[in-house]
């Protein structure tokens, strides 16, 4: 058997996974090569965390060579061009050949695409974005807040909802009385993919925790200068402390390489992640995944774009490839389960899950607020961010039984 190169591009929830369930299933003769631009792997379900001070930078954060295992080739370098013909992968490193490449670049933020937000707004979407928006809630003297989905799509349907709680209960924790928390947002509902009851759901959370809920708020623009925020047809909004989600957009090289629709995301098939071309897979944010139901008449639903998705996708993909190159079978398809945990703050947590390939429409439903769901969070983050090794395997072992005792799915 002569040896295969699999090529990843992206170092994220997605790319990972692959890379270690490639490596897992293949022998050794076959190369498995990760390209990834960051060093340092920062664990974006914990943003939030860093946000509210429940966590320092170094507890989120790991050498991406830790995370990936042993036998995997972590090429430190950022992809600039995909040659598809000649299977070939320019980066800044060096130039890559290989036999099946899988791309998993996520999404990019465009916060520039919204005249005036790029100045005006923090957000907890990135790294260093969370870091300074923990500093400004710290020194944070009261007012409006006003946490802003700025655009469509986004990635983590549930974090706007997330980050306006926590910033609710941060800011009552240091004894601000004069603060109105406000989340804006261009939905019809919270999380309107997964259908009205769980919308109404979150409604009700936000609400416990103080916070005003306004959809259908399309942003136009943001004037620094006076703290305004301009609505399509509505009216202008004062705020004190501006939160943005901002604009989301597919990566340059898979535009440029016209791997996209109009849209800016990659068309695959919504089992197998499998891209119009031969031996090219796409994975988790990038992708543009129909879904069952209709925004309206002419409009399909797309799958959200979350970790776990990418996560259960990446495994599908892996062993997928795996099972082309042994000749052992199909390898199975992506099934259309996600779940997420919802965070209110105080360590409670509510609980989605849901079957997003159900006729006629997603299935969804939300578990009552509990401590559960918030300690299954931090379970499932120290598992990520350990090394693999005994303290890993025993972290897996624990969160499987749990989900098991829990009858809910647990994705590793």
């Amino acid at each position: 058997m002569n040896g295969k190169t699999i090529l990843i591009l992206g170092g994220g929830i997605g790319g990972l996974v692959a890379a270690n369930e490639l490596r897992r299933l293949l022998p050794r003769e076959h190369r498995i090569v990760l390209v990834e631009k960051n060093a340092q792997h920062a664990f974006a379900p914990s943003f939030l965390w860093l946000m509210t001070g429940d966590r320092r930078p170094e507890q989120i954060t790991r050498d991406v060579r830790q995370l990936a295992r042993p036998g995997v080739e972590v090429v430190l370098a950022e992809a600039q061009s995909i040659d598809l013909p000649n299977r070939r992968v320019v980066t800044t490193a060096q130039t890559l050949a290989y036999d099946t490449l899988i791309i998993a670049l996520g999404a990019e933020l465009a916060p520039e695409a919204i005249p005036g937000l790029a100045a005006a707004a923090h957000t907890f979407y990135t790294f260093d974005g969370a870091a300074r928006l923990r500093d400004a809630l710290r020194e944070f003297g009261g007012g409006t807040v006003a946490v802003v989905v700025s655009a469509l799509p986004y990635k983590c349907p549930g974090a706007p909802h997330e980050g306006a709680m926590l910033i609710a209960n941060t800011l009552r924790q240091r004894g601000l009385r004069n603060v109105d928390v406000h989340l804006f947002t261009p939905e019809a509902q919270p999380m309107p993919v997964a259908g009205p009851a769980l919308g109404d759901a979150v409604k009700q959370m936000l609400e416990g925790q103080g916070v005003a809920f306004h959809p259908l708020h399309k942003l136009t623009q943001v004037a620094g200068a006076t703290h305004e925020l301009s609505f399509e047809g509505r009216d202008t909004v004062k705020y004190d402390l501006l939160v943005a989600i901002p604009p989301h957009r597919g990566p340059r090289i898979m535009r440029e390489l016209g791997l996209t629709n109009e849209a800016g995301w990659a068309p695959v098939d919504r089992h197998t992640l499998a891209t119009k071309h031969e031996n090219v897979f796409a994975l988790g944010d990038v992708t543009a995944v129909s879904i069952p139901g209709r925004w309206k008449p002419d409009v399909p639903m797309l799958l959200p774009k979350a970790g776990v998705f990418a996560h259960a996708q990446a495994e599908v993909v892996a062993r997928r490839i795996a099972a082309e190159i042994m000749g052992t079978g199909a390898g199975g398809t992506f099934p259309g389960i996600g779940y997420c945990m919802l965070e209110a703050g105080e360590s409670l947590a509510g609980y989605a899950f849901g079957d997003f390939y159900a006729e006629p429409a997603p299935q969804v439903q939300l578990r009552r607020m509990g401590k559960t769901w918030h300690w299954g969070k931090v379970l499932f983050e120290q598992w990520w961010l350990a090394p693999f090794g005994p303290r890993r395997a025993a972290l897996q072992w624990a969160m499987t039984l749990g989900g098991k005792a829990l009858g809910i799915p647990v994705i590793l």
